[in-house]
């Protein structure tokens, strides 16, 4: 009887084992087994809008087709609880398991996007336009939010100005970043960029932050030679102390929205517009670009000579020719008009 008593209890214990291993291994499977099959070299990001819902997110995996099995990524979101979704760019990798891809996706680690600011930036609207390629919300919301003088007032800027906290580099940033939180980065790296000893030789100039950005975004547009800007920065130090017309071409550019122009005519020097320095003294309301880090630091570092004048050299070498007196000038300004004629240069 005891033998038979024994028999049963392990017959019981054998039948009970089965389905607890089956769903063990099951259980197993749905969380460790690779789920995540890629092509080309492994690597697929995914994009989870803000908003979205669990069933968006399968919408997207499936769409993707990283997934190797659908109900396995289903079963083990449902052992793990997972329904509530984070939006933003996810790395998918080959080989992954369904538990590092719901950790991943719940704890909301994001693959951060670089995102570049670099060239000729001189509007709001193509900055909005180069970082909606990068984040999430698009131009017009970007836009929105750089034109929305109330928020920009915490930042000490407004709608002119907001391209002064702008400086060109490289940023890593999160892809569901709002425009909010880009103008807030902006402005953390913007503080960054004015070191102690950025500081220190602003000082030495009538200069405030957002008046050097602009001057320099002035010597930007004017010269592509890096070690040609501290002259020409100099130059538009000594007319702003003298009390002169600044007189810079590409304010007028700037103002009659016409980049492309390789001569300012006397129609363009009277457009009216305050970005207009043939027409209003001082600095422009706001900078006609995002300048380089190259050319701001020109202005705090700027060539401290008797030039008042400059204008570019005829040979088109991309250079200036610089003079103390308007007889001078007139006479580099005459060379270089003939050397346009003769390209047959004429707007």
């Amino acid at each position: 009887m005891k033998k038979i008593t024994i028999r049963i209890i392990l017959i019981l214990l054998v039948l009970t084992l089965i389905p607890a291993g089956y769903f063990g291994l099951k259980y197993y499977s749905s969380l460790f087994k690779s789920n995540v099959s890629i092509s080309g070299d492994g690597t697929y990001y995914l994009y989870i809008p803000t908003g979205s819902s669990f069933e968006n997110l399968m919408d997207s995996l499936k769409s993707s087709d990283a997934l190797i099995s659908e109900d396995a990524f289903l079963a083990a979101a449902k052992l793990k609880k997972f329904s509530a979704v984070r939006p933003g760019r996810y790395k998918l990798q080959n080989g992954m398991t369904n538990r590092i891809l719901i950790n991943m996706l719940a704890a909301g680690n994001q693959a951060p996007v670089r995102l570049t600011l670099a060239g000729n930036i001189r509007t709001k609207e193509k900055l909005a336009e180069i970082v909606s390629r990068y984040i999430e919300p698009d131009s017009t919301l970007l836009l929105e939010c750089f034109n929305d003088n109330k928020f920009l007032e915490e930042f000490g800027v407004n709608s002119n100005t907001m391209l002064s906290i702008c400086i060109l580099n490289t940023y890593e940033f999160y892809w569901n970043t709002s425009p909010d939180d880009f103008v807030s980065r902006m402005y953390k790296e913007f503080e960054r960029f004015w070191t102690d000893e950025r500081k220190a030789k602003l000082a030495q100039t009538s200069l405030s932050q957002m008046d050097a950005i602009t001057l320099a975004s002035i010597v930007a547009e004017e010269t592509i030679k890096t070690d040609e800007m501290p002259k020409v920065a100099g130059v538009y130090l000594n007319r702003l102390n003298k009390g002169m017309l600044l007189q810079a071409d590409p304010t007028v550019k700037y103002a009659v929205g016409d980049f492309t122009l390789r001569r300012v005519l006397n129609r363009h020097t009277e457009y009216d517009s305050p970005y207009n320095t043939y027409k209003y003294a001082g600095l422009p309301p706001g900078p006609i670009c995002i300048p380089s880090i190259a050319a701001i630091d020109a202005v705090l570092n700027a060539e401290k000579h008797d030039y008042y004048y400059f204008c570019a050299k005829a040979d088109f070498s991309g250079y200036h020719a610089f003079a103390k007196t308007l007889a001078q000038h007139n006479q580099n300004a005459k060379a270089y008009q003939q050397a346009l004629n003769k390209e047959r240069i004429y707007r």
